[in-house]
């Protein structure tokens, strides 16, 4: 929904994309001994997200620190990444694992919010999935100049990230398939956002800005 309203103009020029993560991933075993954990099992998504919602960036900032939850060794616990993009838009991805405390008589506050602003209006909502297995629909509002005279609107549906999310890629695939056409999401566009976490991780190590020029993208 919110790349049809980008794509419609209703928010005008994209300026600032943003989603911020305070969730707690249940980390399967088999990271233990994989060397790389958040940029490359959560913030992925969020990043290839941002490609999706922009196109392709021209450079990613990201810093990192470890996770205090998280008991075996890692470097990127929490990771907040900046991209640019040639537009103009500049994104921010921040993937706090930790969130705060989570224990009993502890009362937390876990959510993943976006907002995206554009010169023409805003929109902002919540991805569902940090309450599961129970689950709740994600949410979206947004303001335009253009399209709501500057009001709130705000549509509702009952479907939810899992299993909603994953049953609508795998069919919008099988159409691709069925149809003889390209699909939406294809192979050549995922080594695209690995490209970009690979320039996340050398961003890391190296402390700076990295164009993703330097892997060929």
């Amino acid at each position: 929904v919110l790349r049809q309203i980008l794509d419609r103009g209703s928010l005008g020029a994209p300026v600032l994309g943003t989603i911020e993560m305070r969730a707690i991933p249940h980390w399967q075993s088999f990271l233990r001994d994989y060397g790389r954990l958040t940029l490359l099992n959560m913030s992925i998504h969020h990043l290839d997200v941002l490609r999706f919602l922009f196109g392709d960036p021209i450079e990613i900032y990201s810093a990192t620190r470890t996770d205090p939850r998280t008991s075996f060794p890692h470097k990127d616990g929490i990771v907040v990444s900046t991209l640019t993009f040639p537009s103009g838009v500049m994104a921010v991805s921040l993937d706090d694992v930790w969130s705060g405390p989570r224990e009993e008589g502890f009362t937390s506050d876990i959510y993943i919010k976006w907002r995206v602003e554009g010169t023409e209006g805003l929109a902002q909502g919540t991805i569902g999935w940090p309450d599961y297995p129970h689950g709740s629909p994600s949410t979206l509002r947004y303001a335009s100049k253009r399209d709501t005279g500057g009001e709130w609107v705000q549509p509702t549906w009952d479907t939810m990230w899992f299993p909603h999310a994953f049953a609508g890629v795998m069919e919008q695939l099988q159409y691709a398939v069925k149809t003889g056409t390209a699909p939406l999401l294809d192979g050549a566009d995922n080594v695209k956002t690995m490209a970009l976490v690979e320039a996340g991780y050398r961003s890391m190590q190296e402390h700076r800005a990295v164009k993703l020029a330097e892997f060929g993208v």
